[in-house]
């Protein structure tokens, strides 16, 4: 397959798994909000469910198998440094990913959810990671 195409790919992949990252600690906020064991709670588990199974985890699994694929295909780009800080911030999205579907099973399970500011912190988290990722792919600075 064309080298631009995979990458093509590779990106609308992180586009998809971003949006998820962006929204699921949103839904986590405005869920905290509600009661326990209410109709609106339920709402939010399934929202929260479709969004982490359907959408951000067959494009966190896309993501990483283009790029690891870009990557083999030219594999002189490990040798740039931007490139290693980039691999750091996407294995930190990854950490993002799965503290998220912790916090999500925590719902799941009816547990006492944490305060609505706790979960806006971690929604700021993956935006900073995004821009720190697309600055080094767009400016490769070092």
């Amino acid at each position: 397959m064309d080298y631009q195409l995979v990458k093509a790919f590779h990106i609308i992949a992180i586009i998809a798994w971003m949006v998820g990252l962006l929204y699921l600690p949103r839904l986590f906020v405005y869920h905290s909000l509600v009661d326990v064991g209410s109709v609106r709670s339920q709402t939010f588990k399934l929202m929260e469910r479709r969004l982490l199974k359907g959408i951000m985890n067959p494009a966190m699994i896309t993501s990483w198998l283009l790029g690891l694929y870009l990557l083999h295909l030219n594999p002189s780009m490990l040798q740039e440094y931007w490139m290693m800080a980039k691999i750091f911030f996407v294995v930190l999205m990854t950490y993002f990913h799965m503290k998220f579907s912790g916090i999500r099973r925590g719902f799941e399970a009816d547990e006492v959810p944490k305060s609505d500011k706790y979960y806006r912190y971690w929604n700021e988290a993956p935006t900073l990671t995004m821009i720190a990722i697309v600055i080094l792919a767009v400016v490769e600075p070092f």
